[in-house]
């Protein structure tokens, strides 16, 4: 059994049995049986039960944000839309199993299609920082494109995924189609990549774990997909509107308490703008409201766990500290925002992502300049621009290496357009209209008119 702590109160909250490897085996085995009889389920008749599923976790978002709100330690405020957007991303892919068409190509003596053919068993492993949204970008269009699903929550957070799993039941899921496995990653996840019949393997964690996770797929030539770590920029130019941008950089790097692959954890000023967008900055980074999730006002919440909060504590104990927010006293894991000036594109603290409520700062000297430093990571997830001149905007936007970019905005995800990093980010796409086709293998038939 494995206890589930509230972090911001450090109280156990649930105790959740973890699947050992005969669990593991016996769960994708039934998968696996289930895979033939759902792949030829009409497709009117797929896209109904997803249709279902969706409106019952509408039926249930408050029930299912307010599991977030102990569980991961989120406010009330996040938990409702990451519950919302499992609803629309239910929905959004409801669409897909009468419309995965495939083509018919001009060729000499005869006819030629292509087939979308699932793959089978698919293995989701979900991270601890957005338990609700990233399971449902990886199960709505893995089912809708005719294949069974086993997903193993992270130990830390599984308390929505077992509820979303009941709710699919309840939709008319048939048994086995998406099977839920509580369990630790060295026991469950690499099962996942070592089962031969797991077809594909979807993982969002650290890099260093997509890392292994891609060398052992390579041994049976498994398809992944791996949304992976981040260091993003968000870059900053004298002609744009500074108390926007200063205003909006709280949330871009604060949300969720800076747990966020996506987070802008590098603001780049141009040097010209540099003091000015500092001094508007911190009455910003004071006000962002650091309370209990309960409490429907908080902006911000606790960091998942004590190991985490020394981890970011490590980074910040090294950095030039420049002004931090508030955060409460007494139990739970907390860490108030806290904002760094940097002048040194070596260092720890720039380089490496933090996973918490951590920004540096730092000044550069003209459009060439910024780009170098924002390409400057093995990382390259998301972005921001921020400037009046389009032509500016479109020039950085093409020349920054990252996945997923906004002017003049934050935004990084949208579940109808793609979303993925380059470099040492990731590898595929999750989201957006071609998601399902992902999780589908080409096949091409020839028919001779002889």
């Amino acid at each position: 059994m494995y206890s589930v702590v509230n972090p911001a109160t450090e109280e156990v909250v649930a105790e959740v049995e973890m699947a050992d490897l005969a669990a593991t085996d016996a769960a994708i085995e039934r998968a696996a049986a289930a895979f033939p009889a759902w792949r030829d389920v009409a497709p009117g008749e797929k896209a109904r039960i997803l249709r279902r599923f969706a409106a019952l976790v509408d039926e249930h978002v408050d029930e299912l944000a307010a599991l977030e709100v102990r569980n991961a330690g989120h406010t009330w405020g996040n938990a409702t839309w990451e519950a919302g957007n499992v609803r629309d991303v239910l929905n959004y892919y409801s669409a897909a199993p009468e419309r995965l068409t495939g083509h018919q190509i001009p060729v000499a003596g005869g006819i030629d299609v292509t087939f979308h053919e699932p793959l089978g068993v698919v293995g989701i492993i979900v991270p601890w920082n957005f338990p609700m949204p990233i399971a449902g970008w990886g199960f709505a269009p893995a089912l809708a494109a005719g294949n069974t699903v086993v997903l193993k929550p992270a130990e830390l957070t599984p308390l929505t995924a077992i509820r979303l799993g009941e709710l699919g039941r309840e939709a008319g899921l048939p048994e086995g189609v998406l099977t839920i496995i509580p369990g630790r990653g060295p026991v469950v996840g690499e099962r996942f990549v070592t089962h031969p019949a797991v077809r594909k393997v979807c993982f969002t964690g650290s890099t260093k774990v997509g890392q292994q996770i891609m060398r052992g797929a390579a041994d049976q030539v498994k398809r992944v997909t791996l949304e992976l770590g981040g260091k993003s920029a968000n870059i900053v130019f004298a002609d744009s509107d500074l108390a926007r941008a200063a205003a909006s950089a709280p949330s871009a790097v604060f949300d969720n308490a800076g747990q966020d692959c996506c987070a802008r954890s590098r603001i780049l000023v141009e040097r010209s703008a540099y003091d000015e967008f500092v001094s508007l900055l911190e009455p910003a980074v004071k006000a962002v409201r650091v309370l209990d999730p309960t409490d429907r006002s908080s902006e911000m919440g606790p960091l998942i766990s004590a190991r985490q909060l020394s981890t970011v504590r490590g980074y910040v104990d090294e950095a030039e500290v420049a002004f931090t927010g508030s955060a409460p006293d007494g139990p739970g894991y907390w860490c108030p925002p806290t904002v760094v000036l940097s002048d040194d594109p070596g260092e720890r603290i720039w380089r490496e992502e933090v996973f918490g409520p951590v920004v540096a700062v730092m000044p550069f000297d003209d459009e060439a300049h910024a780009v170098e430093l924002a390409n400057d990571s093995d990382l390259g997830l998301s972005g921001s621009i921020f400037t009046r001149d389009l032509g500016r905007a479109l020039r950085v936007s093409r020349a920054v290496e990252a996945g997923a970019l906004s002017v003049n905005s934050h935004s990084s995800v949208r579940y109808w357009t793609p979303f993925g990093g380059f470099k040492q980010s990731g590898l595929g796409r999750e989201l957006g209209p071609d998601a399902p086709q992902s999780f589908t293998d080409v096949k091409n038939v020839f028919f001779s008119h002889d």
